[in-house]
C-alpha cells in the first residue's frame, strides 16, 4: 500500500522542474567534491571562496540545462539518449565556466574571483559521472518498487536474430506490463550457448516441460519474420503442448511507423495454423470494375455476404444495395457501415425467393453487378428440410439470375461451396443444381450477362462453423464434439473467401467456376486440440474431445472438383478454373424448372428424387434418402 502511494505521488510530483533542481544540486555537490579530490580529501583550501563560486556554478548549470533540456527526460525511462543529453549539458557548463574564468583572468573584472583549471576539469568529470549514474540508479530504484507491485511475465523469445532483438527491446519498453526475458531459442548451432545482452540463447532441443517448469516460463514469443506456415504450425503444436501461451510477432509491414510495440505481439490464432500460406489478392482491376457502379449483394447479412459488403464499401461505388431477410443482422451491418462513414448504400429487408419484391428492387436501383450470397448452408438442418433447401438455394438463385438477365446486369457472381462436389447431402446437392442452372444460363446466347461461380471450402469463424462452436464449448467447460476422428475439411478465412468472390467478378467471359488452391485439408480433431491449447487449457486433462459420429449427409473428406472436372490455371497462382462437366443444358434447365414446381407440393422424398435425377453423382450418406439410391440401382 505504501509503495503504491509512493509511485502515485512520484508520478504526480516528479516534474521536470524537480529534476532540474536535483541536477543543479548534484552539480554543486560535485563542485565541492572536486575541491576535496584536488586537495587529497582534506579541507586544506579557502572554504570561503565556495560561498561565491557555488552560486556562480549553480547559475551556469541552470542556463546550460535550460538550453539543452536534459531535465525534460522521464527519469524512469532513462536511456542512451537521455545520458547523452546530460553529457551535453555538463559539457556546456564546463565550456561556459572555463570561458568566463579565463576572460575574468585576462580582463580582471573580479580580480579576487577565480577557479583553478584542475578544479574545473575534475568537476566536469565528476558531474558527468554523478548525473548519469544518478539517473540510472533512480530508474533501477523505480523498477524495483514497481516490479513488486506488478506480476512478472517470464518470456522465452523464439528467434535470436534481428527480429528477436527488436522484440526484446519492445518488451523492455512496455510500461503497462512487466516482462522478464528468460532466454532466446534458436535453431542456428552457431548461436546456441552465446548471450544477447547477458541473456542466454538455448537450443530448441532443451525446451521441454521440465525446462518450462524450472524457468517458470509463462509465454513463448515466436519472433521470426516471414516464417513458413508449415514451420509455424509445427512449432505451435509442439510449444502449446508444454502448457505455455504462444504468441507471434506480426510482419514488419504491420509495425507502427516501422517500430514494434509490445501490444502488437498477439496470441497465435487458429487462422495462423491452417498449414498453408495466406492467400492475398491485390488486383487494380477490381477497383475499376466496382467504382461508379451500382452493386447488389444478396445474403448481405450473412458471414460471406457481410464481408463482401465491407470490402465493397471501401471502393468508390455509385450505390451499394444490401438485401437480406434476416432483419437484426442486417441492421447490425448497416450500423457498422454507418460507423465507418460509408456513403451511398441502402439496406433492404427482402427475400430472394420473392420474385415480385426482388423485381421492384432491380427496377428501383438498376444494379450493374450482383453478388449472390443468399443460401441455406447447414447440412443437418437441410437434410431434414429439402423443401426449404430447394426453395432458397435453387429457387432463390433462379429468381436472382433470371432477374439479372431481365434487367441486363453486367455480371452475376454466385457463391457456392465444395459440398456441391460429388454431394452426399441435400444442401450440397441443391448448391450443385444452382451451379448447373447458372451454367445453363451462361450457355444461352439470348442475353449479355456474364455468369460466374466461386467454389470454396469451409470459412473460419462464419456463422455456425466449427470454430465458434468450439469456442462456446470451451467457455462451457467442454467437451468439444467432433463427428469423426479422421474427418477433414478445407479452410480459409472470411476475408480470403470474399477476395476470391470480388476477383471472380472481374475475370473470364462467363460460365466459369473458380476454385482456390486451398492447400492441405485440415483434420477437425487437430483443430479442436489446438483450440484447447490456445485457450490456455490442456487436452485431455482440462477439456476432452468427444466423438459423436457422422451427421446425416456428412462426408469424411470434402472435394473441390467433381468427377469429370479438370482445372485450368488463371493469372493468379492460387485461383483455378474448374472445367465444367458436359451436361445437356436444355434437359437440365427443364428438369430444374420441374423441380421448383414439384417442390411446392412439400413432398421431400419426391423432391430429393428429382434432385438425384439432375445430379447423378449425388449419393446420400448416413441419410434417410439412401433408400432412393438403392431403389435406383435395382
Amino acid at each position: 500500500m505504501i509503495k503504491s502511494l509512493f509511485l502515485k505521488a512520484f508520478d504526480r510530483y516528479a516534474s521536470r522542474w524537480v529534476v532540474l533542481i536535483i541536477d543543479i544540486t548534484l552539480v554543486c555537490i560535485s563542485f565541492i567534491l572536486a575541491y576535496t579530490v584536488r586537495f587529497n580529501a582534506s579541507l586544506n583550501f579557502e572554504v570561503e571562496n565556495l560561498l561565491f563560486q557555488i552560486p556562480f556554478i549553480a547559475l551556469i548549470s541552470l542556463i546550460s540545462f535550460l538550453t539543452v533540456g536534459s531535465y525534460k527526460g522521464i527519469i524512469r525511462h532513462t536511456g542512451t539518449r537521455d545520458a547523452f543529453n546530460v553529457f551535453i549539458g555538463v559539457t556546456l557548463i564546463f565550456i561556459i565556466t572555463t570561458s568566463l574564468v579565463l576572460i575574468n583572468n585576462l580582463i580582471k573584472i573580479a580580480p579576487d574571483f577565480t577557479i583553478p583549471k584542475s578544479i574545473l576539469i575534475i568537476h566536469y568529470l565528476i558531474s558527468v559521472i554523478v548525473l548519469v549514474i544518478s539517473r540510472y540508479v533512480f530508474k533501477a530504484f523505480y523498477e524495483i518498487i514497481s516490479t513488486e507491485l506488478k506480476s512478472i511475465t517470464n518470456v522465452l523469445i523464439y528467434g535470436a536474430g534481428d527480429s528477436g532483438l527488436i522484440t526484446y527491446g519492445a518488451l523492455n519498453r512496455d510500461t503497462k506490463n512487466k516482462y522478464e526475458v528468460v532466454g532466446f531459442v534458436d535453431d542456428d548451432p552457431k548461436k546456441i550457448g552465446k548471450k544477447l545482452d547477458r541473456i542466454k540463447i538455448y537450443s530448441k532441443k532443451v525446451i521441454n516441460k521440465n525446462f518450462i517448469q524450472d524457468k517458470q516460463i509463462d509465454e513463448i514469443i515466436i519472433s521470426i519474420q516471414n516464417i513458413k506456415s508449415e514451420k509455424l504450425l509445427y512449432l505451435t503444436d509442439k510449444l502449446l503442448e508444454l502448457g505455455v501461451q504462444v504468441k507471434i510477432v506480426p510482419p514488419l509491414s504491420k509495425w507502427i511507423d516501422g517500430d514494434l510495440e509490445a501490444n502488437q505481439i498477439k496470441q497465435v490464432k487458429i487462422e495462423d495454423l491452417l498449414d498453408r500460406k495466406p492467400i492475398s489478392i491485390d488486383n487494380p482491376i477490381v477497383k475499376r470494375e466496382v467504382n461508379n457502379k451500382v452493386i447488389l449483394v444478396t445474403g448481405a447479412a450473412g458471414s460471406i455476404g457481410s464481408e463482401i459488403s465491407r470490402q465493397l464499401s471501401v471502393y468508390n461505388h455509385k450505390h451499394l444495395v444490401l438485401v437480406d431477410h434476416a432483419e437484426s443482422p442486417l441492421y447490425d451491418l448497416q450500423q457498422e457501415l454507418i460507423q465507418k462513414d460509408c456513403k451511398n448504400f441502402t439496406s433492404i429487408v427482402a427475400d430472394v425467393r420473392d420474385e415480385i419484391r426482388m423485381n421492384e428492387i432491380f427496377e428501383e436501383f438498376k444494379p450493374q453487378k450482383v453478388f449472390h450470397a443468399a443460401a441455406y448452408k447447414h447440412v443437418p438442418l437441410m437434410e431434414m428440410s429439402p423443401y426449404e433447401a430447394v426453395k432458397i438455394n435453387i429457387g432463390g438463385t433462379k429468381n436472382i439470375a433470371d432477374l439479372s438477365i431481365k434487367h441486363n446486369i453486367d455480371r452475376f457472381v454466385m457463391v457456392s461451396t465444395d459440398k456441391a462436389v460429388n454431394p452426399t447431402n441435400v444442401m450440397g446437392a441443391t448448391k450443385r443444381v444452382a451451379e448447373m442452372y447458372i451454367s445453363c444460363l451462361s450457355n444461352s446466347k439470348n442475353h449479355t450477362t456474364k455468369f460466374t461461380t466461386t467454389r470454396f471450402g469451409n470459412v473460419l469463424g462464419s456463422n455456425g462453423s466449427v470454430i465458434p462452436l468450439f469456442k462456446r464449448q470451451i467457455e462451457n467447460g467442454g467437451p468439444l464434439t467432433v463427428t469423426h476422428k479422421d474427418i477433414t475439411r478445407y479452410f480459409m478465412t472470411i476475408p480470403e473467401a470474399c477476395q476470391l468472390v470480388l476477383e471472380a467478378g472481374t475475370m473470364g467471359n462467363g460460365g466459369e467456376i473458380y476454385i482456390f488452391d486451398m492447400g492441405k485439408s485440415v483434420k477437425i480433431y487437430d483443430i479442436a486440440k489446438r483450440m484447447i491449447y490456445l485457450s490456455g487449457l490442456q487436452y485431455p486433462d482440462d477439456i476432452d474431445i468427444k466423438i459423436t459420429g457422422l451427421r446425416p449427409g456428412e462426408k469424411l473428406y470434402e472435394e473441390l472438383l467433381a468427377n469429370g472436372e479438370n482445372t485450368t490455371p488463371t493469372y493468379h497462382e492460387k485461383i483455378m478454373i474448374a472445367k465444367n462437366q458436359s451436361i445437356n443444358y436444355t434437359l437440365v434447365n427443364s428438369k430444374i424448372k420441374e423441380l421448383c414446381l414439384s417442390n411446392l407440393n412439400h413432398n421431400n422424398k419426391k423432391t430429393v428424387q428429382l434432385i438425384k435425377e439432375i445430379v447423378p453423382e449425388y449419393i446420400s450418406n448416413n441419410s434417410i434418402y439412401e433408400k432412393l439410391d438403392i431403389a435406383s440401382k435395382n
